[in-house]
């Protein structure tokens, strides 16, 4: 890519937009981050120390009232903001990254997905859990057909965090979009229908597990894709000993990975994307067989490609500037809510819910 990179401007500059956003954005060839829109003067002062000539906005307003000096806006502020954001970038006729999850319901999504496409604007959503290590070394297994068809996908997204922290991401107002359904969830989700395809009916069980939590802490999603493939999906924050990360079992063979990809640990570090970016110790390899264990030996290990979040902005840029696929489309995301809207509803009835 040549020419002058397109200027970002990221709203929001919490974890999603100073730990993922604005990195990645800076690292990317034909992006540059023009303005950080935050009203914490901490916040504002963590952003300048690390992209000295980034200009600053107390508001999204502020943003907006010079829209005309942006090509792109990125969304990253907490989730009942999402909609509202997108919609006045579109409006404004700029393209929109939102982060996951891109609206509290399907509905919403599919309304944001029409106006960008009335616009002829590029709207897309940041799932960047597609280009974790232990999902590229899964697809490539899969599409190699080393494991035979697959009968289950186990996917685990758990943590132990025994007290809540507070904050949106945890408030029981419903408003907030909070919760671990439509934050970790909608990792899983959307991974589970881009490996399996689309869901056929959905059982959920979510519970609140922890004293003083307000929202869901503690989740299971079972999908039966019509593909004939079923997922469970667990996303925890109770969990006191962590279970493999994917176990997938197939008709030839079965893949068990255990560990989190590395990217995000390395950018809350502050590392930057480089030589060797997303790769990870072959003693955390994942290994594929039959029959056997992996625990006491079984199988033969399995390299894991590197993660490559930077691939996500690579993309919205090359869409942007060549006119190339988008990378996550806000239809796809669209798919995922129907997906977590069932599972919220499943697990409040008590029943199975076809799609």
């Amino acid at each position: 890519m040549t020419g002058t990179p397109l200027r970002v401007g990221l709203v929001g500059y919490g974890l999603a937009g100073s730990v993922f956003h604005a990195p990645l954005i800076a690292a990317t060839e034909g992006l540059a981050l023009d303005t950080v829109v935050t009203s914490n003067p901490e916040r504002q002062q963590q952003a300048r120390a690390g992209f000295p000539d980034v200009r600053l906005a107390a508001t999204p307003d502020e943003l907006f009232a010079r829209a005309a000096e942006l090509d792109l806006i990125v969304v990253a502020s907490p989730n009942k903001t999402h909609v509202p954001l997108a919609t006045t970038a579109l409006k404004a006729g700029l393209p929109v990254v939102v982060d996951k999850p891109v609206a509290g319901t399907a509905a919403e999504a599919r309304e944001l997905a029409a106006l960008a496409e009335e616009r002829e604007l590029l709207l897309s959503v940041f799932q960047n859990r597609r280009w974790d290590n232990d999902f590229l070394t899964l697809r490539k297994l899969l599409n190699e057909g080393e494991l035979g068809d697959v009968w289950r996908f186990e996917s685990r997204f758990e943590r132990w965090r025994p007290k809540p922290k507070g904050g949106w991401r945890e408030s029981g107002d419903p408003a907030e979009i909070g919760g671990l359904l439509y934050d970790l969830g909608s990792h899983v989700v959307d991974q589970a229908l881009v490996l399996f395809g689309p869901a056929a009916s959905v059982y959920a069980e979510t519970d609140i597990r922890r004293p003083g939590a307000e929202t869901d802490d503690d989740t299971f999603i079972a999908i039966t894709h019509t593909s004939g493939v079923r997922s469970h999906l667990y996303v925890s924050a109770t969990t006191a000993q962590l279970g493999p990360r994917f176990r997938v079992l197939g008709s030839s063979a079965g893949y068990v990975k255990y560990g989190l990809d590395p990217q995000e640990a390395a950018l809350r570090d502050g590392l930057r994307p480089g030589p060797g970016w997303g790769t990870e110790d072959e003693s955390l390899w994942g290994r594929v067989g039959s029959g056997e264990s992996p625990v006491t030996g079984g199988g033969r290990a399995e390299p894991t490609l590197p993660g490559d979040y930077p691939a996500y902005y690579a993309a919205v840029a090359k869409a942007l500037l060549e006119g190339a696929p988008n990378p996550v489309t806000a239809r796809e995301a669209a798919a995922a809510l129907d997906v977590l809207e069932a599972a919220r509803r499943s697990a409040r009835e008590k029943v199975t819910v076809t799609l």
